[in-house]
């Protein structure tokens, strides 16, 4: 069965930096795109930014552009996130998420992804 697994959190000064790492199992990973959301107490889910199924497209929020770098492994079920110059604002759980369609473009709707990861925790201290 399909199987996303995040790890890399932790707790940061703000300027810090971490790197995430998503872990799949259980499906052809090269023919399906990856997201990252994140989600702060009492807020919902957001986009943060996802990878296409070659591995080359990206897409970021507006919120992460610049700071944020989404990358594949060259083993193909890997996905990172590397989060520069963090901020408070970005403390949150931190999902995985797959593509639910195959050899298709970037989405950033949460309903254009299908399968979800346990979450891991950010907090970024001020």
């Amino acid at each position: 069965q399909v199987q996303l697994v995040e790890s890399g959190g932790g707790l940061v000064q703000a300027g810090g930096s971490l790197r995430l790492s998503c872990a799949a199992s259980g499906y052809t990973f090269s023919n399906y795109g990856r997201g990252w959301f994140r989600q702060a107490p009492g807020k919902e889910r957001e986009f943060v930014a996802a990878i296409g199924w070659r591995g080359a497209a990206t897409i970021y929020a507006d919120s992460v552009k610049g700071r944020f770098t989404i990358s594949r492994g060259d083993a193909k079920n890997m996905v990172y996130l590397q989060m520069n110059s963090l901020k408070p604002e970005d403390t949150a759980v931190y999902y995985c998420a797959k593509d639910r369609r195959t050899f298709s473009g970037l989405t950033t709707a949460i309903q254009g992804f299908d399968y979800w990861g346990q979450g891991t925790q950010v907090t970024v201290s001020s």
